[in-house]
């Protein structure tokens, strides 16, 4: 008798190689990077910036007279006091002073105008704290994406003028521009030596129009454009 042979034995698989590559999937193109924008993005953040408000002046030439003239009138009444208590005789300034104070009356004249002087320059005072100043100055709108307290700009009104004189001359039939910016008002007068001068203030009023959207200001002013025709 043949012995039984009995169950196969297993059947052992080889693992595949790790150095096999798997089929390649197709990827997806990457999002487009932040730098890379589309067109029309940037003015859509402009529009969205935050609007932003002049920067104060520092003030620094009021502060000095003030506080000199303060400085000077209370040194000079230090001094002459010390000296009446070191046992010498008052300043006639002030003896004069203190009798014109004790007998002239309130309705006096010079006692009015020297009220209205006071009143005038307190007024003036709390003027200039309220008010920020740099009015040459034009503020700019900061970006969407930045709080208005980090980022703060401004532009002069001469270099406005001249940005916006620039693309007034570059209409045809212009020959000459002149650009004043204020702060709720541009001015805009310009000499026609050819074209109808209607058409071209059409062509100056769009072109000055683009030219302030490009200058991102905080408060846009109004356009107001001049047209005088030159033959000569």
């Amino acid at each position: 008798m043949t012995p039984d042979p009995g169950p196969p034995a297993p059947r052992l698989e080889r693992p595949p190689h790790r150095d096999t590559v798997p089929p390649e999937e197709p990827t997806e193109p990457p999002p487009p990077g932040r730098d890379t924008l589309p067109p029309g993005t940037a003015a859509a953040g402009h529009k969205r910036g935050h609007t932003t408000h002049r920067p104060w002046s520092a003030r620094r030439l009021p502060a000095a007279l003030v506080a000199s003239v303060i400085a000077a009138a209370a040194g000079a009444a230090l001094i002459d006091v010390v000296a009446v208590r070191a046992g010498r005789q008052a300043a006639a300034w002030r003896k004069q002073l203190a009798d014109e104070l004790a007998t002239r009356p309130v309705g006096d004249v010079w006692m009015l105008t020297g009220a209205a002087v006071a009143a005038a320059v307190g007024v003036w005072l709390i003027a200039l704290a309220l008010t920020p100043g740099l009015r040459r100055r034009l503020p700019l709108r900061s970006p969407g994406d930045c709080p208005p307290p980090q980022l703060r700009a401004s532009l002069d009104r001469d270099g406005a003028a001249v940005l916006l004189r620039d693309a007034a001359m570059q209409v045809s039939g212009v020959s000459r521009a002149r650009i004043r910016v204020r702060r709720h008002r541009i001015k805009a007068r310009v000499d026609v030596r050819f074209r109808d001068p209607e058409q071209v203030k059409d062509d100056l009023a769009t072109v000055l129009s683009e030219e302030r959207g490009r200058l991102a200001l905080s408060r846009p002013p109004r356009i107001v454009v001049r047209v005088r025709q030159r033959t000569v």
